[in-house]
């Protein structure tokens, strides 16, 4: 990386964790059996005096509803590293979905980035149909739009720097506005996908997750996901439990940081170096 550009160290931490059918987890199952884990977590991009954070998670009460127990929420996660909710400048909402965008208001200096597809497909006329509200939770909804009456929302179309060596990439299929968030970190370009690859194995069998508006935007997300990463090992699926697995954790004064602490944290693992372990399969 050219000297004097920025880097920036990135993290992901997760929120809760349950399991699921696996063969709920792909459009097309195979033969598979039995039930894999399946991770909710945030990301906190971190460097050159910025904070951003990437997701926001769920929480208790919307979690409650769908059978789905909070571990932490994104505040009390990113306590763990050293951060304050309200010293974050920029929230990233990679989607409107349940999982990804609530707990809104923890963040209250923060400035919003969403793409403007993704709210004019929440707050428009698929949502009459319940099997698409189901996976947005309408008070994060009117957050946003609490949000975007005060100024504080930047709508993106398309692609975009939201601050040197960060950039948003629309990718849709799963969501129209879909985004994923592309880091300039020391061992290159690392992209976080969110919803736009579960799991490491859509990505590598090319079968998505079956919850999607658009097939051909979805396929076509993951040749656009490859070109934004310097790797196949820079790109970091949004809910796949081997993340925790991979990468290395970081440590607070030599005190490794773990999930299993008796005050309920998040794990956290950092992004911004290489994977030590392999990502196994589901």
């Amino acid at each position: 990386m050219a000297e004097g550009v920025e880097q920036y160290e990135v993290f992901a931490l997760r929120l809760a964790s349950a399991d699921r059918p696996a063969r709920d987890t792909f459009l097309e199952p195979g033969q598979r059996s039995g039930r894999i884990g399946i991770d909710f977590s945030c990301w906190l991009i971190r460097g050159g005096g910025r904070r951003i954070v990437v997701d926001t998670g769920f929480n208790e009460r919307s979690g409650t509803a769908r059978g789905r127990r909070l571990s932490a929420g994104p505040a009390t996660a990113l306590r763990r590293l050293g951060v304050a909710a309200d010293d974050v400048e920029q929230v990233v909402i990679s989607h409107l979905h349940y999982d990804h965008a609530g707990n809104l208001g923890d963040f209250g200096s923060a400035r919003y980035v969403l793409q403007e597809r993704e709210l004019a497909y929440a707050a428009g006329p698929c949502m009459c149909d319940a099997g698409a509200n189901h996976y947005f939770e309408v008070d994060d909804v009117a957050a946003v739009l609490w949000r975007s009456y005060a100024g504080r929302v930047d709508f993106v179309d398309g692609s975009t720097e939201i601050a040197p060596g960060v950039e948003v990439h629309r990718i849709g299929g799963h969501t129209p506005g879909l985004q994923v968030v592309r880091v300039r970190t020391e061992r290159g370009w690392v992209v976080l996908a969110s919803d736009a690859a579960h799991y490491y194995d859509n990505l590598a069998e090319r079968n998505p997750f079956p919850s999607l508006v658009d097939l051909d935007e979805m396929l076509a997300g993951y040749d656009r996901i490859a070109e934004l990463a310097d790797s196949a090992d820079h790109i970091v699926p949004g809910h796949d439990p081997a993340v925790f697995v991979r990468y290395p954790t970081p440590s607070d004064e030599g005190r490794l940081i773990s999930g299993a602490e008796s005050d309920g944290a998040a794990a956290v693992v950092s992004l911004h170096l290489p994977p030590v372990r392999e990502p196994g399969g589901v």
